[in-house]
Order: structure tokens, then sequence, then C-alpha cells
């Protein structure tokens, strides 16, 4: 499935994969977020709900442009910058496109919808 995020006007497309976690996302949608920098790593986000994990691998190891769902936290994660492995943490799909919208260290406004 693919999917557009808006971030201060700009958008960006993603495809997200075909597993029980990213699906359950994808019912979510459309969401609008508020992204805030973690370790200028990636940009997070609280969702309303935790996501299912079952059949989901152990943990990742993201680069820039994953979207993730770290399970600890129940949190949505854009990757900007790649990172080492993470447990718990789920990958949801992928982002085409410049990264450069979500860099900024400042919290900023995301509409996540269904393309």
């Amino acid at each position: 499935m693919r999917i557009r995020i808006t971030v201060n006007d700009k958008i960006l497309s993603a495809d997200l994969l075909a597993n029980a976690t990213a699906t359950e996302f994808a019912a979510m949608l459309p969401l609008t977020l508020e992204l805030t920098d973690y370790n200028r790593t990636e940009k997070i986000a609280q969702i309303s709900k935790s996501l299912v994990t079952t059949d989901a691998p152990e943990g990742f190891t993201p680069a820039a442009g994953d979207i993730a769902y770290y399970a600890p936290w129940g949190n949505l994660a854009i990757f900007h910058k790649g990172f080492g492995y993470s447990k718990g943490l789920i990958k949801l799909g992928r982002i085409q496109g410049d990264l450069s919208i979500l860099k900024p260290a400042l919290p900023q406004k995301a509409l996540i919808e269904r393309e």
C-alpha cells in the first residue's frame, strides 16, 4: 500500500509492507501527528493505540527512509538517518524521496494518509 506523508506542505510518498503491524497501522489512516526529533536520527510520534506485533521479527536495523513501530513505547518512528539494530522495532515501510524536510529538530505536524 502506498501512503503520503505531508509535512510543511511538502509531500513524501512511502510504501507500506504487507505485514500485520503495517496493515493495522494503515487501517488507522488518515492520521495527523506531531513529529518530534529523537536523537537527531528519527522523528517519533505517539499513536492512539498499540499495534499488533504477532509474528513480527524481534527487531531490525533501520536505514534512512524507514518507517517503523517501536513496540516498547507504542510510537511511530520515521528515520532520516540510519541507526543500529533495535529490539522491539518493527518495520512498517519505506519513504521514497528527499528526507531533508524531516531533519529540522523542531516539532512538526504531519498528515499521513493513503494515496
